[in-house]
């Protein structure tokens, strides 16, 4: 049974605090930069269509210009840099908009506060790396997981602490952080409904974006993420990718000599029944319209 007030030392509770409003100050700079894309639409600058990141050295220095006044959209093209410079013709068809003093005045404010947010998350990042030493130890072990990084691991340890007497094992804590599906039963079936209810938003979202990160390596929840996401879509994989990353902290955070070992990309199929190989091939080929007959090798 989970102790029903759990109050986490202040230490865990500090930087509990800079986390969470480390996350609440990225996805404020996030909207920022959402905001800047759709006044630049509004003014027929296609910029977002040819840079992939706009505010990239090329992408400031164009936008700087436009609040400077600029207009010409080769002069505005030409600052492009490094690669972008292929794109040039593009550029300048991007430019051809109608950016007059009302966007300008927003974009200038917009920018300024993106470059605000972004100074005061990277003040933040020395607090949490401050704050982090006491639990140094725990947070390598965690860095060594797919998908996880420093950032990340500071998160999950703020939002369930290093002592992990108090889940007994990793299905009581997947269960407290409502990563655990739930069941529907009826007449005699049980059925997961696929609902994992609402749990703590900053773990989760960290766990989730862990889960996606984890799914372009060539690893084990590399793997399992492609697997679910290919039979069951990509939030489902998400989900589910996320709990076995927060079975793996259990285990990494409830003994200090535990290490993180990766089981291999190739874990599925080495591990499969030769039946269940030989019913997804069969299944595969069917599906493309093939009609399979089985006969033994001599």
């Amino acid at each position: 049974m989970l102790r029903p007030s759990f109050v986490p030392p202040w230490p865990i509770r500090r930087l509990r605090d800079l986390t969470r409003y480390r996350v609440d100050l990225v996805a404020a700079r996030t909207a920022e930069k959402n905001r800047v894309e759709k006044l630049l639409e509004d003014a027929c600058i296609k910029l977002s269509v040819v840079a992939s990141d706009i505010f990239g050295v090329s992408g400031r220095a164009m936008m700087a210009a436009l609040i400077a006044g600029e207009r010409d959209p080769h002069v505005l093209a030409q600052m492009a840099r490094a690669r972008m410079r292929t794109k040039i013709a593009r550029l300048e068809e991007a430019f051809n908009g109608h950016f007059d003093d009302h966007h300008r005045f927003l974009l200038a404010r917009m920018l300024d506060r993106i470059d605000s947010t972004e100074a005061d998350i990277a003040a933040l990042d020395n607090q949490i790396e401050a704050h982090l030493v006491p639990f140094a130890a725990a947070a390598a072990r965690l860095d060594e997981i797919p998908g996880i990084g420093p950032v990340a691991a500071a998160v999950i340890i703020a939002e369930v602490g290093v002592d992990m007497s108090r889940f007994p094992t990793a299905g009581h804590l997947c269960s407290w952080a409502k990563l655990s599906p739930g069941l529907n039963t009826s007449a005699g079936k049980t059925k997961g409904n696929g609902s994992t209810g609402h749990g703590n938003r900053y773990l989760a979202g960290i766990l989730g974006e862990a889960a996606v990160v984890a799914g372009r390596t060539d690893t084990f929840l590399g793997a399992r993420y492609r697997r679910i996401a290919k039979r069951r879509g990509n939030k489902r994989a998400i989900v589910a990718v996320g709990r076995s990353i927060l079975v793996i902290d259990w285990h990494l955070l409830a003994s200090d000599d535990a290490r993180f070992t990766d089981l291999g990309a190739d874990h599925f199929t080495k591990h499969l029944d030769p039946d269940a190989k030989k019913r997804n091939h069969i299944r595969q080929l069917e599906a493309l319209g093939y009609t399979v007959t089985l006969t033994p090798a001599a």
